[in-house]
């Protein structure tokens, strides 16, 4: 007889706040010069980083909609699919903004880390469970949103010299009913069956990878 491992989707989410509560959000981002020479190329790291992003996202959400067709997982997936296809027009007028072009935001990165987001929510995807690919979901959306607030909200602090695109794009605290949403669709999987470690896995690598984002566009320019 197989013992099926069971858990708490939001015990789980829990654990992983508190690892990332020593952590300054969208750190090192939030720390470089508001002003200068130097102030807008960060930007644009991120938004060429963020805009490669949305096309793997897509096809991950696309992949999980045929893994996991039921409810509630469907409707995570169509949501989340939703908002990146009405964001990405909305980042391009944010690169339109910072003076950048369609070569600019096709332009690969040369820092080996700089894809590890998509290595990172590519194997959740492809091979874990719906617990796993629900609560890397989530801490997509909870380190992102957080991060990119916190970039938002000090340069406009700043009064710094930034497009208002940028900010009102950035400047995004998220959806609370979706990250509900996204807690019910592990529980679901963990109702299930799924095995509540895997889910702890890669919840920590998909925050990591995050991190990565928020640290490689931190860096100086090459």
């Amino acid at each position: 007889m197989t013992t099926r491992c069971r858990g708490d989707a939001r015990a789980l989410a829990s654990e992983l706040g508190a690892t990332l509560t020593e952590r300054t959000p969208g750190s090192p981002l939030t720390q470089v010069p508001a002003a200068g020479n130097g102030a807008i190329q960060p930007l644009r790291r991120l938004v060429v980083m963020e805009y490669q992003t949305h096309a793997a996202e897509l096809q991950a959400y696309g992949t999980l909609l045929a893994r996991f067709p039921h409810r509630p997982a469907a409707e995570l997936w169509l949501t989340l699919g939703r908002i990146v296809d009405d964001a990405t027009p909305k980042l391009r007028r944010v690169a339109d903004a910072l003076g950048m072009d369609a070569t600019d935001l096709m332009r690969r990165q040369t820092d080996p880390y700089a894809y590890s987001f998509n290595s990172a929510m590519s194997r959740a995807v492809a091979s874990g469970s719906q617990t796993v690919a629900a609560l890397a979901a989530h801490t997509d959306m909870r380190v992102y949103y957080a991060g990119a607030t916190a970039v938002a909200r000090r340069l406009r602090e700043a009064r710094a010299p930034v497009p208002a695109e940028f900010l009102d794009y950035y400047d995004d605290p998220g959806d609370d009913a979706l990250n509900e949403l996204a807690l019910d669709v592990a529980q679901d999987g963990l109702d299930r069956g799924d095995d509540p470690q895997e889910a702890s896995f890669h919840m920590h690598r998909i925050a990591a990878a995050i991190l990565e984002v928020w640290r490689i566009a931190a860096a100086e320019a090459a």
